[in-house]
């Protein structure tokens, strides 16, 4: 059996190469119908026939790789509101000569709690990430030196060597945090996936984050849904449908889903079809 791989948020699901007939890159010029399941993004063309489009994102991880990736976008934000607090903090108790009360352990922040707990799979975002390490140890070292003159009247110099590691440190760690943020957005290039049950006419679209890869397996490597319940798996009913089995990869695991359980909503009979241009094929 031959299948291909694509990834939606943390998970990797796989889906037979029988069942896809074209990718198509999500510009968001879907038609919304009315509708009371929430994975239902709306309505694509694909060759004159209507379409429904799914978001894989809603059903297999509750919530939209839009939102999550939105929502990771505002914890940088605030992450770099608690970094520009920390280092203001620091200023005010120089300049009024009172104790500073801030974690000076870099590790002990609220931006070091947070990103030494962080994990992503996405490559380039950890390794933009990683980079936020020598700046941010950078500046928390130099809180107890600029303390310590300030301490020993020497407050002059201690203001004069904070104005310089705030044009250079600090504004290199604000670049970093905004990097980090564009990396998040621009990386996020969602694709619909085009699937039949006949080999000809369209099925249904589903929306996924990324093509990963095509592999060969036999139906005996799949594990069966019922194998993973029975190890304790609560799978919602939605994905229960959909889902065929378990593919063991390595260490990773892909979720092999099965298409055609998701039914074609009925007022789709008398949509208007419109013309759409498909972005690539297999």
């Amino acid at each position: 059996m031959d299948l291909i791989n694509f990834r939606v948020g943390k998970k990797t699901i796989s889906l037979k190469i029988l069942d896809i007939l074209l990718t198509e890159r999500y510009e968001g010029n879907l038609t919304s119908l009315p509708n009371d399941n929430p994975s239902f993004m709306g309505v694509k063309d694909y060759m004159g026939t209507p379409t429904p489009i799914f978001d894989l994102g809603l059903i297999l991880n509750n919530q939209s790789s839009y939102d999550i990736n939105k929502s990771l976008v505002t914890m940088l934000q605030e992450r770099e509101q608690d970094q520009k607090a920390w280092l203001a903090e620091l200023e005010r108790c120089i300049y009024n000569d009172q104790p500073f009360t801030q974690a000076k352990d870099p590790k002990q922040s609220a931006f070091g709690k947070w990103y030494y707990s962080f994990k992503t799979d996405n490559e380039d975002l950890r390794t933009l990430l990683a980079r936020f390490e020598e700046p941010h140890n950078k500046l928390h070292a130099l809180a107890d030196k600029l303390l310590t003159l300030n301490a020993k009247g020497d407050k002059d110099e201690a203001l004069r060597l904070l104005e310089k590691e705030k044009a250079t440190t600090f504004m290199k760690l604000i670049r970093l945090f905004e990097s980090a943020r564009d990396q998040i957005t621009l990386d996020h290039k969602p694709i619909i996936v085009f699937t039949t049950q006949d080999g000809q006419r369209p099925h249904i679209g589903l929306l996924v984050d990324q093509v990963e890869d095509n592999i060969h397996c036999d139906e005996s490597d799949i594990k069966s849904l019922h194998e993973m319940t029975s190890m304790g798996f609560e799978i919602d009913p939605q994905t229960r449908k959909m889902m065929k089995g378990l593919i063991k990869q390595g260490e990773h695991h892909s979720l092999v889903l099965d298409p055609s359980a998701i039914f074609r909503p009925d007022h789709l009979q008398d949509y208007e079809p419109e013309e759409t241009e498909a972005y690539g094929l297999f």
